[in-house]
């Protein structure tokens, strides 16, 4: 219930924010009966295949265990829905039969940790990656397991929406404002705010408030009052990145944040960032986001709204 949830409150709370961002959502099953959940509760009142028609986003939030082969009339669906430009997702163990359509032959794909051996004895064109929260490709994406796929699904509304939107969500489900997808599954606790990661909260919050300094490693770990070493094993335990991944992430999002509400020149918005010059900070963004800086305020400035999925 958790897998199929985790899409439908995303997508769902956006409409709750603001009416005019409602993206509809319909589920559906192959046949369109019902299905019995894991739980021991029943999903009734879904629709058939003909939703794949229509829809600008196919999800597939987990898959049945066993992990059986989709049938041919299942992928020959999601083959037509990419082709005619839906975005398809696997969320968790939903990579599976997004991985069985062969959309992602030569690409790489993730998939819950418990089933990485399996994912790649299944589709050996696929190249697994074993630490990534989710991969995005543009037109199809795969996370990892569980709450993995609340990241992704954000990830989604912050592509088409951008920061602000997303970061506005997060607040109102009360989750990270953003996980980057190439952080480690292998996370000893979940991020949180910054407060909510024990003794470092207080170094997170500090470094969050003076990105536009030259904050490094080793004034993080003299402000948390440890050594470099310790610093570094207790801030990857804590949050799942390096200091100086985080760190770069941080900026990042930010530039985001004040490309989309200012009106700032990009060396403002790379100086306040703490970005050495413009050229780093443009460097860094386009490889991130695979878009420049001036790209991404002309679709996402607060005047330029971008418009709901359907």
């Amino acid at each position: 219930m958790f897998h199929l949830a985790a899409p439908l409150l995303v997508f769902g709370e956006l409409g709750r924010m603001d009416e005019t961002m409602e993206w509809p959502t319909t589920v559906w099953t192959e046949d369109g009966s019902g299905v019995h959940t894991a739980e021991g509760l029943r999903v009734e009142d879904v629709s058939g295949p003909e939703a794949l028609l229509d829809a600008d986003l196919l999800v597939f939030p987990s898959w049945p265990l066993g992990l059986p082969p989709a049938g041919e009339a299942l992928t020959a669906g999601i083959r037509g829905a990419h082709d005619r430009g839906a975005q398809i997702a696997g969320l968790c163990l939903g990579a599976f039969p997004v991985v069985d359509s062969g959309l992602l032959s030569d690409r790489t794909a993730v998939t819950h940790w418990a089933e990485l051996d399996t994912l790649e004895q299944r589709a050996p064109r696929v190249a697994v990656d074993h630490a990534a929260l989710y991969l995005d490709h543009g037109d199809v994406m795969t996370s990892a397991g569980t709450a993995s796929a609340i990241d992704a699904c954000l990830h989604i509304v912050r592509t088409r929406l951008g920061a602000t939107v997303a970061t506005a969500l997060s607040r109102r489900l009360v989750v990270a404002p953003h996980r980057e997808g190439d952080q480690a599954q292998y996370i000893q606790r979940p991020i949180t705010e910054p407060g909510g990661v024990g003794a470092l909260g207080p170094t997170l919050e500090w470094a969050a408030a003076h990105l536009d300094e030259q904050v490094t490693v080793d004034r993080m770990a003299a402000h948390a009052r440890m050594s470099r070493r310790n610093f570094t094993r207790r801030f990857l335990e804590a949050t799942g990145a390096t200091p100086t991944r985080w760190l770069l992430a941080r900026r990042l999002d930010e530039s985001r944040h004040l490309l989309e509400v200012t009106t700032w020149p990009v060396t403002r918005v790379a100086q306040a960032c703490g970005f050495a010059s413009p050229v780093t900070f443009r460097q860094n963004f386009a490889a991130a986001y695979a878009t420049t800086p001036t790209s991404y305020r002309q679709r996402f400035a607060t005047d330029t709204h971008s418009g709901p999925l359907e």
